[in-house]
């Protein structure tokens, strides 16, 4: 019964995501599906497990400290679409200067997240193959790389962006139903008196608070509104990079607080765990999650190759073609998946992304310290420093699981 009522969820929020003539005619709906895609693809996946098998119940409040330090941070970046943009092509001051780093920083992060979203997906498929070998996993990643790479290089990835939307509708549709299956589940435990917490340990060293810091990436993604200009204005961008947020975050909260329930002291640093704690809750689950990691993690994979393509090409003044801008992630990228495995490359991505935003907080410094005329610039300068200081912590001190 259960499982029906998945599937059920699952298809008509999918279907509605993915046919709704009235979503696909609303730019507020198609700003906000970005920015709440990246956030939710892979780091929802993933989260759970690597919580659990670090901090046990105490995951729900880490969980939240991650989401308030990536709203602050987001914070920073809405001021940089508000005050900086304007300025950016203006002249060669300090922002700009660290704004074209920025960029520059950010084309390398999206290097090292193509090679962690297939690497994921590589893991899922084993996973569902019942197969264990790091070097099987290597081989689906190269294999996924060279022919993203290649019809980049011979058609370019148009063709390919017609799955992102699809790819993204049976995500979310994935989500809401494992949300309302975990609910039904805990629901059933507390009214027959078996709901209790897991006995997994929870104390926190200073060796997982270095892990922790390299979890970021579980909800980094909503910085892709700040590229969106030619598609949105910025107080569009604004404000639905605030709701995919605040949504996000809600999400995320819920979703940790009624899988707690099913953690085990054997969860380690399993990214694909998930799928295994999960199958208590229907036997539907873990068969729907394989299908909607490998259908996400390809789609995220493709926009971040495009993506890192596109910034190549602008940051070179179009000096290298995009073409050859897609060859270059491709033997980068390669490189990255058979030097490293996935939970290494989860803090490496973390570490990458927590150094643009990083750059972007000293950005939002300057301009904040430069507009005498916007209310309480020193103080928002000095929260601005402050986020610097803690993503610069999380860059130099992220460590990955296991």
């Amino acid at each position: 019964m259960l499982s029906a009522l998945i599937v059920a969820v699952a298809l008509a929020l999918g279907a509605y995501l993915a046919f709704s003539r009235r979503l696909a005619g609303s730019a507020r709906w198609k700003a906000t599906v970005t920015p709440l895609a990246s956030i939710m693809g892979s780091g929802f996946l993933v989260s759970a497990p690597l919580l659990g098998g670090i901090v046990g119940n105490l995951a729900v409040g880490f969980m939240a400290v991650l989401l308030v330090l990536a709203y602050a941070v987001g914070g920073a970046i809405r001021f940089n679409i508000r005050y900086f943009e304007p300025l950016e092509n203006r002249g060669h001051g300090p922002a700009q200067v660290i704004g074209e780093l920025s960029r520059i920083v950010l084309s390398g992060a999206y290097f090292i997240s193509v090679t962690y979203y297939l690497q994921l997906l590589a893991a899922f498929l084993l996973n569902a193959l019942g197969v264990h070998s790091p070097t099987a996993g290597h081989a689906i990643t190269t294999a996924l790389l060279v022919a993203i790479g290649g019809v980049g290089m011979w058609r370019g990835l148009g063709e390919l962006e017609g799955l992102e939307k699809y790819a993204v509708a049976l995500n979310l549709g994935m989500i809401g139903a494992l949300l309302v299956g975990l609910a039904v589940y805990n629901a059933g435990l507390l009214i027959h008196g078996r709901w209790a917490l897991p006995a997994v340990p929870s104390d926190v060293d200073l060796h997982d608070a270095r892990v922790l810091l390299g979890l970021l990436i579980v909800v980094q993604g909503f910085e892709t509104s700040r590229y969106l200009g030619g598609e949105h204005p910025a107080a569009l961008r604004i404000a639905t990079m605030r709701t995919a947020q605040l949504l996000s975050a809600a999400i995320y909260l819920v979703f940790i607080a009624l899988v707690t329930v099913l953690f085990h002291p054997d969860l380690g640093a399993d990214v694909t765990a998930i799928v295994g704690m999960t199958r208590p809750v229907a036997a539907v689950l873990p068969i729907l999650l394989s299908v909607a990691a490998i259908g996400s993690q390809f789609s995220a994979a493709v926009a971040d190759t495009e993506g890192a393509g596109g910034l190549i090409e602008d940051i070179t003044h179009r000096r290298v073609p995009v073409r050859y801008a897609y060859l270059l992630i491709l033997l980068v990228t390669v490189a990255l998946a058979w030097s490293t495995d996935v939970n290494g490359i989860i803090a490496y991505a973390s570490r990458a992304f927590a150094l643009f935003y990083t750059l972007q907080c000293i950005v939002a410094v300057i301009v904040a310290w430069e507009a005498r005329d916007l209310p309480r610039h020193r103080l928002r300068a000095a929260g601005f420093a402050g986020l610097a200081v803690a993503c610069f912590a999380v860059f130099t001190l992220g460590l990955p699981a296991g």
